[in-house]
């Protein structure tokens, strides 16, 4: 079966690695100039560098629907430039997911393919969707809602090794983007990871740096532009998280429901 992921971020990637294990065929799309943020773990770098391997699971950049169908041939998944999904009529996928966590609905609609599945804020089950996807952290995440919407964004993060809002680096000012630090860098409180316009973005905590914004990203004062984990597990910066595989999982389970693929006994 067919799935087309709106978007290819940390939780959409999350999502394609349960769906590609468990047999779909699986088609990204993403912005021209992505703006992701756990760059190591995120398939929308195919945009940029034409193909992108998280885990066990590599996906390249595709210039055309048809050309994407080559490449699931390969055994790959294809990432299309199409932050619209213009090319979900042309594909007629069995499944859309959209992963994209606007926290609002940027065009997915119900009709859009037999089963239509939504992760996080913004989407009613029924309306929007077939079915929600619940993206917060805590007792209900990943789990699949059939009617009502997931819990409302609180703009507060989920806990991670017992820190909230501090681990989240947010851009100083409006401007351009420069980091100082990579990826997998140890970092303590009080360390500049990032400047923008030469004004520092500086750590809150100590922790591993899990992700940060790409150079030269236009950013705007308050935006997210990096992420530190306070656990300073490094290896936890290239594989997918527990919560891009809590959502994966939930929107694993309503595809093979609504599809008729899961059946009872």
């Amino acid at each position: 079966m067919l799935v087309v992921i709106k978007g290819a971020g940390d939780l959409a990637t999350g999502t394609a690695l349960r769906l590609r294990r468990a047999g779909f065929r699986v088609i990204m799309t993403e912005l021209p100039r992505p703006t992701a943020i756990r760059r190591t773990v995120c398939f929308s770098q195919a945009v940029l560098f034409g193909s992108w391997t998280v885990e066990d699971v590599t996906a390249r950049l595709a210039e055309t629907p048809g050309d994407a169908l080559t490449i699931l041939e390969r055994g790959e998944i294809a990432v299309l430039v199409d932050p619209e999904g213009t090319c979900i009529p042309a594909l007629k996928p069995d499944v859309v997911a959209d992963v994209i966590l606007a926290k609002k609905n940027l065009g997915t609609r119900i009709t859009d393919a037999p089963a239509v599945i939504a992760a996080g804020p913004g989407f009613t089950a029924g309306v929007d969707c077939h079915a929600v996807v619940e993206t917060m952290r805590g007792h209900y995440l990943g789990r699949v809602i059939r009617e009502g919407s997931a819990q409302p964004n609180t703009a507060v993060p989920g806990l991670v090794g017992g820190f909230a809002g501090e681990r989240v680096l947010r851009a100083p000012a409006d401007g351009v983007f420069r980091q100082l630090r990579e990826i997998g860098d140890i970092v303590e409180a009080g360390d500049a990871a990032g400047t923008v316009d030469g004004l520092p973005m500086v750590c809150q905590i100590g922790g591993v740096l899990r992700g940060i914004l790409a150079d030269d990203t236009p950013v705007h004062k308050g935006m997210k532009a990096g992420d530190v984990d306070p656990r300073c597990e490094i290896a936890h910066c290239y594989c997918a998280s527990d919560k891009a595989l809590a959502v994966g999982g939930g929107v694993l389970e309503a595809a093979l429901s609504l599809t008729g693929a899961l059946r009872k006994e």
